[in-house]
């Protein structure tokens, strides 16, 4: 196993704390302290959110051609540490306007978050070659879990910071945490592959025939994934929203524990939680027991992601009819909702990593992921428009309809990317030799 990886899964799992932790908690800290409208406060998550994985790109190209992978990691960790620093300052601060904070602190941490995401994931890569890339699926694998080992912490914890000592500390304790992982990525500096920046193979290989079909035929899969992402990010702000409508006693039907409250905010911890369950669940048992019977590729992964996503918005659909016929639904129902996404985000978000990597052309690997961030982006900055849009006007997408649509966009992805699954070859291109540290 080459020797970098435990730094990368310690810095990354300090990093997703920081980040999820933040996230968490912040569309109650919108809508509570800051007193933002439901539409408004979603509206900004998602502007947020698109901005995260807009700045991969920028991240990728900078690494790709000037600086390499390692560099920009670190530089950019340091404007993330910034970003959690403004966001922990008290509101008092700043007169009569505590948005001031909130906004720059989120600027900041889409940069710093934004701009190492496609090295971060790309770096996993360069540490492996032809000679052991039978390894590479199982890292990435930890990888993912390192991710929501971190999110799974920072979720269930920073709503019981923010509950009980106010935003200073709960968004304070995420800021700890990414300079800690800072500190793990220097500390391990000389443990990573680094493979240097190479304008000229960047440029000959983008602007080559062989390249350009290539980046034709990655782009043809990942426009799918921007109706999945907007399907999947309604459950950081949306279903949050749903989930302050619904009884908050999750074990009101068995007595001893009655009384425990779950937050609306920590329901996301679901989900990391089910992944940490899932990754080995399938990697071990349910993938090999299907390729016996069926060969899955990765984009046959996928597929069945995106069919996946389907049930798991019927869920927010039919939550919403409820509530707006004055049923109270148990906040437990959401776990139902939360397993099925989560199951379409292992076969999607995980193979997605691993298909960006694996189907690029070899001087580009951080360009091609940043290129499947921005995906996530434009699948944020949909719902961001939508969320505005009914702001604007009460009488678009009102109540069960909103969800209606995402169900339906759904669907139509599932079904349409059955097409592209069918004919497309997949061809892998890793390092062909060990590179140089």
């Amino acid at each position: 196993m080459p020797p970098a990886v435990p730094y990368i899964i310690g810095n990354e799992t300090a990093e997703r704390f920081s980040f999820y932790g933040m996230r968490t908690i912040l569309m109650v800290y919108m809508t509570q302290f800051l007193c933002m409208s439901e539409q408004e406060a979603a509206g900004y998550g998602h502007l947020f959110q698109g901005a995260v994985y807009l700045f991969p790109f920028f991240g990728a190209l900078l690494a790709d051609l000037f600086f390499g992978k390692f560099r920009i990691i670190f530089w950019l960790s340091l404007v993330y540490c910034l970003g959690h620093f403004i966001l922990a300052l008290p509101g008092s601060l700043f007169g009569e306007n505590p948005r001031i904070p909130l906004f720059w602190g989120l600027a900041l941490i889409a940069i710093g978050a934004g701009g190492i995401k496609s090295c971060t994931s790309a770096i996993v890569g360069d540490q492996f070659t032809q000679e052991n890339q039978h390894l590479l699926s199982r890292v990435f694998g930890w990888f993912y879990l390192a991710i929501n080992v971190g999110a799974l912490v920072s979720s269930f914890l920073t709503p019981l910071l923010l509950e009980n000592y106010g935003p200073e500390i709960a968004f304070g304790v995420p800021g700890v945490l990414m300079a800690l992982a800072t500190l793990i990525l220097w500390l391990g500096r000389k443990k990573y592959v680094h493979i240097p920046p190479s304008p000229q193979h960047f440029f000959h290989e983008a602007f080559s025939r062989e390249g350009g079909v290539a980046l034709l035929k990655i782009l043809t899969v990942f426009l799918f994934l921007i109706p999945f992402w907007a399907v999947y990010e309604q459950s950081s702000f949306r279903w949050v929203a749903q989930a302050e409508k619904m009884n908050p006693h999750v074990f009101a039907w068995f007595s001893p524990l009655a009384h425990y409250t779950l937050l609306p905010s920590q329901v996301q911890a679901v989900n990391p939680f089910l992944i940490l369950t899932l990754v080995p669940l399938f990697s071990y048992v349910l993938y090999p027991a299907i390729d016996r019977f069926y060969k899955l590729t990765m984009v046959r992964k996928i597929a069945i992601g995106f069919f996946l996503t389907i049930p798991s918005a019927a869920f927010p659909y039919v939550f919403e009819a409820c509530i707006d016929r004055g049923i109270t639904l148990n906040i437990g129902w959401q776990v139902l909702a939360y397993l099925l996404l989560t199951a379409a985000e292992v076969m999607i978000s995980i193979t997605s990593l691993e298909f960006a990597y694996t189907q690029a052309p070899r001087s580009m690997k951080s360009l091609v992921m940043g290129v499947y961030l921005l995906m996530i982006t434009c699948g944020n900055f949909f719902v961001a428009a939508i969320n505005r849009q009914c702001e604007l006007s009460p009488t678009f997408l009102p109540g069960t309809q909103y969800y209606a649509m995402f169900l339906i966009l759904a669907t139509l992805n599932a079904v349409g990317f059955l097409f592209v699954a069918a004919v497309y070859q997949e061809k892998t291109c890793l390092q062909p030799v060990s590179p140089k540290n």
